[in-house]
């Protein structure tokens, strides 16, 4: 077990078997750092890439952050949202291309669970919404890297699943010594992200673990079990697992609130269904 972890580790710290963009990356955490360093400054090294910048604002502009298609230059997209998402989404934006073509049924949940946590957010008038909606975009980055870079450990494990019945995640415990929030913790420590978004992608299954950005980490829960109970997208099994009581308790929760958040994340739904559909289509007319 522990040689399949030390693999996994070795694929992950090998950065040009990540579909990541360091030249950029880099550079712009440098920029984020230097107190002198302007929105502007920021802006132009991320246009320099035109395909990056392009992308970038697509999921700006799509449901999950609410400004559909108000946010035309990467300025008013740091303005708006602070250098950490772009960061993140810079950083994401090539590795959820892989998603739409080769795992749509991911992509959707993954998406879905950024448009719930961003209502819950809300909803709570939490600070930093923007940033726990792209925790929750990249919280199963650890299955995208399994998928993408152990094609035959994934058929075994969805072999495992249907055979034994078991979860994604005791699936990938039993085959790999390790499983996808482990390795997206791994995946965000390679590439610098901060740790209020880490953590949620670290500890998403395990709200008890998290220590200093619990309210994000619990936000992301639940949004990715309400998103798995609607049956939008497809994570890698059916199973349903029950809001943890850590994040019940600390966000809130209650029967009535619970309502009002399913209610309005299966309208916000409906806008990333048709988002997710635009996506693929236009995938198509470019391939």
């Amino acid at each position: 077990m522990e040689d399949k972890k030390t693999e996994i580790k070795r694929i992950i710290k090998d950065t040009k078997s990540l579909p990541t963009l360091p030249g950029i990356i880099f550079k712009l955490s440098s920029l984020a750092e230097d107190d002198k360093a302007s929105v502007h400054e920021m802006a132009k090294l991320i246009s320099s890439d035109h395909i990056l910048s392009a992308k970038v604002l697509r999921l700006v502009n799509s449901p999950f952050y609410g400004f559909s298609g108000r946010v035309s230059t990467i300025s008013n997209a740091l303005i708006l949202l602070g250098v950490n998402v772009i960061r993140s989404l810079a950083l994401s934006s090539s590795i959820f291309e892989m998603m739409e073509k080769n795992t749509v049924g991911l992509w959707e949940h993954s998406f879905g669970t950024a448009v719930a946590a961003n209502v819950i957010s809300r909803k709570l008038k939490l600070p930093e919404s923007e940033e726990i909606s792209t925790a929750a975009l990249l919280h199963d980055i650890g299955k995208v890297m399994i998928k993408i870079k152990l094609e035959e450990d994934y058929k075994q494990l969805l072999s495992l699943i249907n055979q034994k019945e078991l979860s994604m995640r005791e699936a990938e415990t039993e085959l790999l010594g390790t499983d996808h929030t482990e390795i997206g913790e791994w995946i965000a420590q390679t590439w610098f992200l901060p740790d209020k978004l880490t953590e949620p992608i670290a500890c998403h299954h395990n709200v008890k673990k998290s220590s200093v950005h619990q309210m994000k980490t619990s936000v992301v829960h639940v949004a990715d079990v309400l998103v798995k109970a609607s049956g939008f997208g497809f994570s890698g099994d059916d199973f349903v697992p029950l809001i943890q009581p850590a994040a019940w308790k600390k966000i809130g929760l209650d029967e009535t609130l619970l309502q009002e958040i399913v209610e309005e994340t299966e309208d916000k739904l409906i806008d990333a269904r048709n988002f997710s559909i635009e996506v693929q289509s236009t995938g198509e007319r470019q391939t």
